[in-house]
């Protein structure tokens, strides 16, 4: 346990360590390049569907669980090629338990309001591929579960195959408030006309932060997020 433990804290130092350096050249890319580009700045909303996990330690089973989201944007171009984009979204993160098979339905379903901050490059003119890639916060609002039982009366359910098994997750509430990490995304952008644009985006989050607390007295050492989402923007330049 101590040697995984180790072995989770070294690979979220690495994520870090990466991030930092593509930050600093990003920089220093910016301070180097000052272009004879025209800046841009646009105003946006954006809505898709998530799919999100939770990386528990001790590992439970578990299956992606569907959600949604919903937000507004704000993009500032410099130069060509690089530019910084902002977000204020909803967010719906959770996992979904894997019953092997057995006759049993479990889903937890996390409310986050976020903020990412994200690094903007993009390639092409009438129609530019881009990618984003940066750090974001989010605030914890709410929880909602959707189950076919009763979690408190577990050991009483025939043939549920959780009796010998790791489940505390279940009946546990999510008490931390502030969940940090780190998002890079894919996507294209297509001009409407001179002012209006759409986009469409797949992204990566990956959790710094736990669901559940994690210290050496509590039942999982770490409940890291992970989600993936797929969204169609609105883009509206105003400069």
């Amino acid at each position: 346990m101590r040697i995984l433990n180790h072995n989770i804290y070294a690979y979220k130092s690495n994520i870090l360590k990466v991030v930092a350096l593509v930050c600093i050249f990003l920089s220093f890319h910016e301070i180097k390049a000052q272009t004879h580009y025209n800046s841009n700045v646009a105003i946006g909303v954006k809505g898709g569907a998530t799919f999100s996990e939770v990386f528990f330690n001790p590992s439970v089973r578990q299956k992606f669980n569907p959600g949604m989201t919903a937000g507004v944007m704000v993009r500032y171009i410099e130069e060509d090629h690089f530019g910084l984009i902002a977000e204020l979204n909803f967010v719906q993160r959770g996992w979904a338990e894997n019953f092997e098979g057995a006759p049993y339905n479990y889903s937890r379903t996390l409310n986050y309001v976020e903020l990412p901050v994200m690094a903007h490059i993009f390639f092409g003119r009438r129609g530019k591929f881009f990618f984003n890639a940066g750090p974001q916060i989010a605030l914890f609002l709410s929880e909602s579960t959707k189950s076919n039982f009763d979690p408190t009366q577990m050991a009483s359910l025939p043939d549920f195959p959780y009796i010998n098994r790791m489940n505390e997750q279940m009946l546990m509430s999510a008490t931390q408030k502030i969940d940090y990490g780190i998002s890079a995304g894919l996507g294209g952008e297509f001009n409407i006309n001179k002012r209006n644009s759409l986009s469409i985006e797949a992204r990566f989050y990956y959790g710094l932060g736990n669901v559940f607390p994690s210290k050496r007295t509590d039942t999982y050492s770490a409940s890291n997020q992970m989600t993936i989402s797929a969204t169609i923007g609105y883009w509206f330049r105003i400069k």
